[in-house]
């Protein structure tokens, strides 16, 4: 059973990410504000959900929100400063972005770069344990994957409407084949012992 709050005196964010293990595309966070009494029978972790489901609760989400902001870090961007910063900087980013500005911020992992001037817990598997936590891991994750399907039509040789830029055997092959695109993280390992070229 998922809780409403880790804390119950501050007004409290939950912060996750998503696409953190892709080849290609932005990693995106989310922030959200929930109301106290929040609660929702099929919310869960996007990762237990399915894609109908997360983008059944996004609209709900968004609508019981008292605040909640999506952000993204590019490819370039986490080649520069690697992919852990990357996903840090993307929650701070979906942080600043709020409409309410949070006295504190519970983050899903377990580790974080503090956020200035708002302390923070790191709850390891928190989108399965707490509302906020698991409704910004489905609105990143919604909003991930609409980024990557409106980007699929130009570059179609990677099927990033199907593996949303994650390193299926397919993708990694169409790597091999016809190289990087723009989108490409170019710091992340492509070839592995275990594939081969079909």
């Amino acid at each position: 059973m998922l809780q409403a709050r880790y804390q119950h005196t501050l007004t409290e964010a939950g912060c996750d990410e998503a696409g953190r293990g892709c080849l290609a595309g932005p990693v995106f966070a989310a922030a959200v504000i929930l109301p106290a009494d929040f609660s929702h029978p099929l919310l869960n972790d996007s990762k237990q959900l399915t894609e109908a489901q997360r983008y059944q609760l996004r609209p709900e989400i968004e609508q019981q929100a008292l605040a909640f902001a999506v952000a993204s870090v590019s490819a370039a961007e986490i080649d520069e400063i690697n992919i852990l910063n990357a996903s840090f900087l993307a929650m701070h980013r979906a942080v600043e972005q709020l409409a309410i500005a949070p006295e504190f911020l519970i983050i899903d992992g377990n580790r974080f770069k503090a956020y200035p001037n708002i302390p923070h817990q790191c709850i390891v598997k928190g989108d399965s344990k707490y509302y906020s936590i698991a409704a910004a891991s489905v609105l990143a994750k919604t909003c991930r994957d609409d980024y990557m399907l409106q980007l699929a039509p130009q570059y179609p040789e990677y099927n990033w409407q199907s593996n949303k830029g994650y390193p299926s055997i397919q993708h990694r092959n169409s790597i091999l084949q016809y190289g990087y695109t723009p989108h490409h993280r170019r710091t992340f390992r492509v070839t592995n012992p275990q594939l081969r070229i079909l």
